[in-house]
């Protein structure tokens, strides 16, 4: 079970953090899940760690699929979950942040956009949502770089307790029975960058920013366009695997 105090900081998060900061992380969240599920559908989606149920409002909004539920671990989230305005919600409710509150196999779709970065014990959440379904949609930042040894205290402001890789989150999957099916990944978004300097950080706004966040952008896609994909995941901000249930026993404990 998480602590209490890991629910409190959370509580905290969802009340004191910008809404449209919040929208617009979900916007290419969102993008990601429909991007790498293209060609599947899904009748049942459950969100573990939905936070404030804005991906679940975006996906609703494009009709992503026809039924949808979410678990989160703080009251706040769940309560703004409810609020959201998410077409088809059956449910959200609070969970203890390994136990999921439904029998086996009980849905087609199960979504976990940046939360296995702050799970304690990764392997126990991934057994429980390999019990309860069929697919999944995992994403996660790209935290583990050159010296990032160096950022620790940078990456837990935000709660970040574990990093990945593409490489590392593949073989995490691969050891717990889990087969990727296909993958993708993204860097950010001017957009975001823009919104982080000039709204969350309070910088002037400056053509000559602009630039410079634009540029840098380019530069890194046309180098990843050149070089492929190794680069392509040694540069991204984010990974996102749409992956199933294995058949192949690595006798792993």
């Amino acid at each position: 079970m998480v602590s209490a105090d890991v629910k409190t900081a959370y509580d905290e998060f969802y009340q004191k953090h910008d809404v449209a900061w919040r929208m617009l992380g979900a916007k290419y969240k969102a993008q990601h899940i429909i991007d790498v599920c293209k060609g599947q559908q899904f009748k049942t989606v459950l969100e573990v760690g939905a936070g404030d149920g804005s991906i679940l409002k975006l996906l609703s909004e494009q009709n992503f699929a026809p039924s949808y539920d979410a678990v989160e671990i703080s009251d706040s989230g769940v309560e703004m979950i409810k609020k959201a305005g998410i077409t088809n919600l059956r449910s959200a409710q609070e969970f203890d942040g390994y136990r999921l509150p439904f029998a086996d196999d009980s849905f087609d779709l199960i979504i976990l956009s940046h939360v296995l970065e702050h799970v304690e014990h990764e392997r126990l959440l991934l057994r429980e949502l390999k019990r309860v379904a069929k697919m999944f949609v995992i994403e996660v930042p790209r935290d583990y770089k050159a010296n990032v040894d160096t950022r620790i205290k940078h990456f837990l402001a935000y709660g970040h307790i574990n990093v990945y890789t593409p490489t590392s989150l593949r073989y995490l999957l691969r050891t717990e029975g889990f087969e990727v099916v296909t993958d993708l990944t993204s860097m950010i978004e001017p957009e975001v960058t823009k919104f982080n300097t000039y709204i969350n950080q309070k910088k002037a706004k400056s053509l000559v920013t602009d630039f410079k966040i634009g540029a840098e952008y380019a530069v890194k896609n046309f180098i990843v366009g050149v070089m492929g994909k190794k680069k392509r995941e040694e540069l991204a901000n984010a990974y996102t695997v749409l992956c199933k249930r294995s058949d192949e026993q690595l006798g792993v404990f």
